[in-house]
């Protein structure tokens, strides 16, 4: 049996009428088996908001009813089902319990279980608005397959588990019926709910895609594929109708937001083509991404990402001396935190961080303890307000005349960091946020807009 997985967005399920369109895309390939959603738009921020240490008891009982009003509203549009309206009454409870709960006494186990109940909801809704229309559909709990370990707010899947429970509970249900199940949550191996970090849908999509051999993964979204930059920065930014796996994993990592970074790791382990269109347009197409493509011009993309943090790094024990970068990388290991771009002097070193990286609850990963303990062994300095631009494409590393192309768009910018050789997929320039927009437009019209 070919198996296709089908991921749609919050914007996608937001309402009755967007379920309405993304079930009809369901139906239109016999192949999509399982369809993972996350929360209805706008619910996730409201639990995040639910956790937060500051909310009062009514500003509570506001949020509680805010989420219990997008929800009910798609209800109502099925003319409230029994099942169905027993099964949302159950979550929205489970929700006012755990917001209660986490105001005595706040854990990040409680808050991974809040954060989980708005992909409860829409799964639930999904799967009756599929019934509607005629289709074998159930929800199914993601938590039963999808096995992680317990770091809360940012979980990391057991590979390995979660293919031997796919193949025992999921897979022998998938030929009598549509599967619709959640993305973003997982349960460790003590039962506990667990999150993968916000946007960790996709992942989830990937994850279950690897673990039941599926021909194909499929990322509806808002937009109709992947563009050549965002085209609210450069108006004239064009679709690409197929990209490799190492380009989009590049533009994923740097900024592409149609597509989170971890989404193409299961893909390029199975050589799984993965598909990102749009739920609003579906006629318009969209960007495959497969491990092989026919065209793999210099320059395929500009992507940009915000809210980033440099540290520099001090030390005059770094001088001709062994072990300052394995000891600074174990620090930073201990706390979680993975680096994206790395330069070095003689006694400084400078890494980016992407703060945009928080955990579910949207906790930096920059904590004081983080920084104290680097402290000891060097001089840290902080800047942030910081954007990364990347330059995505093939042989960059390898081909004259890149560095002349981009650097003469740089020459009226400040640059703060320049990374550019580790990967022949790109060329990344740190920039202040605010110059960013102006730095990615130009960019774009330079690379790509003279053949236009």
């Amino acid at each position: 049996m070919s198996i296709v997985v089908a991921k749609f967005g919050g914007t996608s399920v937001a309402d009755y009428e967007a379920m309405n369109r993304c079930a009809d895309i369901v139906l239109a390939n016999p192949e999509t088996r399982v369809v993972v959603v996350s929360a209805s738009s706008g619910v996730t921020n409201l639990l995040v908001e639910l956790t937060q240490e500051h909310v009062d008891f009514e500003r509570r009982q506001q949020l509680l009813k805010a989420i219990a009003s997008i929800q009910y509203k798609i209800l109502d549009e099925l003319g409230q089902p029994h099942d169905v309206a027993a099964r949302l009454d159950a979550i929205l409870s489970k929700i006012a319990s755990l917001s209660e709960s986490l105001s005595q006494n706040r854990n990040k186990a409680t808050t991974d279980e809040l954060l989980a109940q708005g992909e409860q909801c829409s799964s639930v809704l999904f799967a009756a608005v599929l019934r509607e229309k005629g289709e074998r559909a159930s929800a199914f709990d993601v938590r039963q397959v999808m096995r992680t370990d317990s770091h809360f707010g940012r979980a990391e899947p057991q590979i390995e588990a979660v293919k031997q429970l796919c193949t025992e509970h999921l897979l022998p249900l998938l030929s009598e019926q549509r599967i619709v199940t959640q993305g973003f949550i997982g349960a460790d191996e003590h039962g506990a709910t667990t999150t993968l970090g916000r946007g960790g849908s996709d992942y989830s999509a990937a994850l279950l895609g690897e673990a039941l051999d599926a021909s194909a993964v499929e990322i509806w979204t808002d937009v109709p594929g992947i563009f050549t930059t965002d085209p609210r920065l450069a108006p004239n930014a064009r679709p690409i109708p197929e990209i490799s796996f190492n380009e989009a994993a590049e533009m994923a990592t740097f900024g592409a937001k149609v597509l989170h970074p971890a989404t193409i790791l299961p893909a390029v382990r199975h050589k799984i083509q993965v598909f990102v269109g749009s739920s609003k347009a579906p006629e318009l197409g969209g960007t495959w991404i497969r491990h092989q493509v026919n065209d793999e011009p210099i320059y395929r993309a500009v992507a940009v990402r915000r809210d980033q943090t440099l540290l520099n790094l001090h030390s005059l024990q770094m001088l001709h001396a062994q072990g300052f970068l394995a000891e600074t990388f174990a620090t930073l290991a201990r706390h979680k935190i993975s680096v994206d771009l790395i330069t070095t002097s003689e006694v400084n070193v400078s890494l980016t961080l992407d703060k945009t990286g928080s955990d579910s609850a949207g906790n930096s990963l920059l904590s004081e303890a983080l920084l104290q303990e680097l402290s000891q062994h060097c001089r840290v300095r902080v800047e942030d307000g910081l954007a990364l631009v990347a330059i995505v494409g093939n042989k960059i590393a390898t081909t004259s005349g890149v560095c002349r192309r981009v650097f003469e768009v740089l020459e009226p910018h400040n640059v703060r960091m320049i990374c550019q050789g580790a990967s022949p997929h790109n060329l990344c320039v740190l920039v202040a946020e605010s110059e960013a927009a102006q730095v990615v437009s130009a960019l774009h019209q330079n690379l790509f807009e003279g053949s236009l």
